[in-house]
């Protein structure tokens, strides 16, 4: 599977985004939108109604409620399922129009590049404020993780491919793709079960 898929990388660079990655920009993307928006219409009931549940608030640790009314939901002054909206929808739209025949320049892959690096930097950061300062995790949230770590991922690799000079690298480092991701996704896993293992330990 893994030389399938690097394969189907190699095989189209042509502006630095393949294919593959377009298809996982609409998809990804589109999941990644999907739960930005529901926070975002989580967030409004709140508003709307201070005794409302989060459809997302399970149990103690599932809970997505004390998520939103940390100071970190709106690390920019606003709530940051606005910045998954607007992104997701760029994502999205650029996946789009590379499956309609759309080949980047390379300066756009590059924007994509501090974008997605952006993007993977701040849920990382999101993800450790959830483990280790609000002791609680936000389904919706998680799902904007898991999309996030491989648009990034993907798109680091089309751009080393696509430059000159890291060409070489990206395509040894492709080979390894699915490996790497799944590794991860691992750790994350972990981390999670290793901090909430006393709520988990309850459960069986």
């Amino acid at each position: 599977m893994a030389h399938g898929m690097t394969g189907e990388m190699a095989g189209d660079t042509t502006g630095g985004l393949t294919r593959a990655t377009a298809w996982l920009y609409v998809v990804g993307g589109a999941i990644g939108l999907a739960g930005a928006g529901a926070l975002i219409l989580e967030r409004l009931a709140v508003l709307a109604d201070p005794d409302y549940v989060p459809t997302c608030s399970i149990n103690p640790i599932i809970s997505c409620g004390s998520v939103m009314d940390s100071a970190q939901a709106e690390a920019f002054g606003f709530p940051n399922p606005l910045i998954g909206v607007a992104a997701f929808a760029v994502v999205v739209t650029v996946g789009v129009a590379r499956l309609a025949g759309f080949a980047p320049p390379y300066w756009f892959q590059l924007g994509m590049q501090v974008g997605t690096t952006f993007g993977v930097v701040f849920i990382h950061w999101l993800i450790a404020t959830s483990l280790y300062s609000l002791h609680a995790l936000c389904p919706y949230c998680m799902v904007v993780w898991v999309v996030t770590i491989p648009i990034f991922w993907y798109t680091t690799l089309d751009t080393l491919r696509a430059g000159e000079r890291t060409r070489a690298f990206g395509e040894r480092l492709a080979r390894y793709h699915s490996t790497v991701l799944a590794a991860w996704y691992v750790v994350i896993i972990v981390l999670v079960l290793v901090e909430f293992w006393d709520y988990w330990s309850t459960l069986f």
